[in-house]
């Protein structure tokens, strides 16, 4: 739209014309989304950042404090132990989150307090075989 508005012309008179005339075109015929409801995202109001969290949403993205990412860490190690299939994948597994842990112990990061310590390697092995036995 390189046409300028004329002089003496009230601005919203001159849009609707545009509008109007575009519309006349058919240019507004197959835009995508064309007949499909608006989507029902997070109310965006007051959020000057909404459109960052909508991306991170549809990317799959999280941003959370070192702390409260290892205690998911964490979390998904345990539930990967259930599905280990070996003594020695169990091992590996709560060895590495181990690391982890004692690392953020002994110099914990800005954020909330981890609030976690080191699992018992053993003691998650012998859980491991009797959910395995049962």
């Amino acid at each position: 739209m390189t046409e300028r508005k004329p002089p003496g012309v009230s601005f919203e008179s001159w849009v609707d014309k545009q509008i109007r005339d575009a519309e006349a075109r058919g240019e507004f015929a197959d835009l995508p989304g064309m007949g499909k409801p608006l989507s029902s995202g997070p109310d965006t109001s007051y959020d000057e950042l909404w459109w960052i969290k909508q991306k991170m949403i549809r990317e799959g993205l999280t941003v959370l404090p070192p702390t409260l990412a290892l205690r998911k860490e964490a979390e998904d190690a345990l539930e990967a132990v259930s599905k280990a299939p070996s003594e020695q994948a169990v091992r590996r597994i709560i060895t590495e989150i181990n690391k982890k842990i004692r690392e953020m112990m002994f110099k914990p990061p800005p954020g909330p307090p981890l609030g976690l310590k080191p699992y018992d390697v053993d003691e998650i092995v012998r859980e491991w075989h009797e959910r395995r036995a049962g």
